[in-house]
């Protein structure tokens, strides 16, 4: 899968992100997501979310999965997520639906917060990536947008969704 301006801005961001398909199967993330977990991104490519869910923890991704196929989106939903060496961490999940040229459902935009790092030190640098994205993207869309794909213009406009959905969260209230 060819990366888009748009996408770059996600390659080494601070924030863990990843891209499943309408069947919770993991089609990109981001390297921040591959070591957070402890994997290298190809031994995450192709695999299902529930994979780096604990079991007893399936439920509640399932009910994420539940709402998201209701709502479009996903806010403030947390979730203990499992690292490869088995140690686990409380997340919270934040997604964003991406559609096609038709507007048929193609997947999401996930972000997760690892709930032990959310100082302010971290949600400073969040926020000010948060800023940075939504102004790389408004350039993108004054600049390139009208030439391009289909593919890639679902792909902006989930990721400035994405981007617009995180630009509102009150991250020190998370914390």
């Amino acid at each position: 899968m060819t990366q888009t301006e748009a996408r770059k801005t996600l390659k080494d961001a601070p924030i863990m992100w990843r891209r499943i398909n309408s069947i919770g199967i993991i089609l990109d993330c981001n390297s921040t997501y591959a070591s957070n977990l402890g994997y290298v991104k190809s031994e995450i490519l192709g695999k299902s979310i529930f994979e780096h869910v604990p079991k007893d923890s399936w439920e509640s991704m399932n009910d994420s999965l539940k709402i998201w196929f209701e709502t479009g989106k996903v806010t403030d939903r947390k979730i203990i997520f499992v690292k490869q060496d088995k140690s686990i961490f409380e997340g919270l999940l934040q997604a964003t639906s991406l559609y096609d040229e038709n507007n048929n459902l193609i997947g999401s935009n996930t972000v997760i917060f690892n709930l032990t790092e959310m100082n302010d030190d971290n949600i400073k640098k969040y926020e000010e990536f948060f800023k940075e994205s939504n102004q790389r993207l408004d350039e993108i869309k004054e600049k390139e947008y009208d030439q391009l794909n289909k593919e890639s213009k679902s792909e902006y406009d989930g990721l400035k969704q994405m981007f617009k959905m995180l630009s509102e969260i009150n991250l020190k209230k998370i914390k």
